[in-house]
């Protein structure tokens, strides 16, 4: 079985930086620690949550904040709960490209959120709903359907696991995100937790975590949906590597010597 097929999608591999700039584990999770309030804001503005960035500092804090809804405070707890637990596996060797860690990571990012949580769709209670993706005047994006112990969702997995072995750490990180968004592995929080992953991958190999900016929201979603209809991730490779802080290093051409 090909990459490609593997996946369910494809894209302009030549377009993939093939030099990234990398530094040590430690200090790449140092960046993420101190930019914790600003990924937790991004991530909570593509989610549609109202909270502002001082009241997203304010909460992490540890300090509650008048005239929101629980719903959307306990969103942004687990966001703040979700990364710092990403760290911790990150920093002590504990992360790989595995379901448990997938799991682990969805059963905190929408705890209490979702139909279910932790686990995929039908090893729970829940053996038959299959949930879609609203794509606006496009229609929906329906993944495969929901099954007792989930034995395809479990094979197509293990599948693309596999297969993404042959690519390098950043386009491994980035593809297994829109993978994760695809397959609609969960209830809910399928983007959350598979940024999460594509972020553990990058920190574990010493390369800095991306974060998709608030102010990129609307782009974000415009490329997704495309994504969705053509199966072609070739604009989002390209969109997430504008939103890795050293996008303009990574972008700019290597100077040729001079003759």
């Amino acid at each position: 079985m090909t990459l490609f097929d593997a996946l369910g999608f494809r894209w302009d591999r030549l377009a993939v930086p093939a030099s990234v700039p990398s530094y040590s584990v430690e200090r790449v999770c140092f960046r993420f620690h101190k930019m914790l309030p600003e990924f937790v804001w991004d991530a909570s503005v593509l989610e549609g949550n109202p909270f502002t960035f001082p009241e997203v500092k304010t909460l992490l804090d540890g300090v509650t904040v008048g005239g929101r809804k629980i719903s959307d405070q306990e969103q942004i707890l687990n966001l703040a709960e979700s990364s710092r637990r990403l760290l911790t596996m990150v920093r002590s060797g504990q992360f790989e490209l595995s379901k448990p860690i997938f799991t682990e990571l969805n059963g905190i990012v929408v705890r209490k959120e979702a139909l279910e949580w932790g686990m995929f769709r039908g090893e729970g209670q829940e053996k038959n709903y299959t949930p879609d993706v609203g794509l606006g005047e496009h229609g929906r994006h329906t993944p495969l359907p929901t099954m007792p112990d989930a034995p395809e969702l479990n094979r197509v997995f293990r599948d693309g696991v596999a297969a993404l072995q042959e690519c390098e750490p950043f386009e491994r990180a980035a593809t297994f995100f829109l993978f994760g968004a695809l397959q609609q592995f969960f209830f809910d929080g399928n983007k959350r937790t598979s940024r999460f992953m594509m972020n553990g991958i990058l920190m574990s190999h010493g390369i800095d975590a991306i974060s998709v900016p608030a102010a990129k929201a609307q782009e974000f979603n415009e490329k997704m949906v495309h994504f969705y209809l053509s199966r072609d991730a070739t604009e989002m490779m390209a969109f997430l590597v504008g939103c890795h802080p050293e996008a303009e290093a990574i972008l700019s051409p290597t100077p040729t010597a001079s003759r």
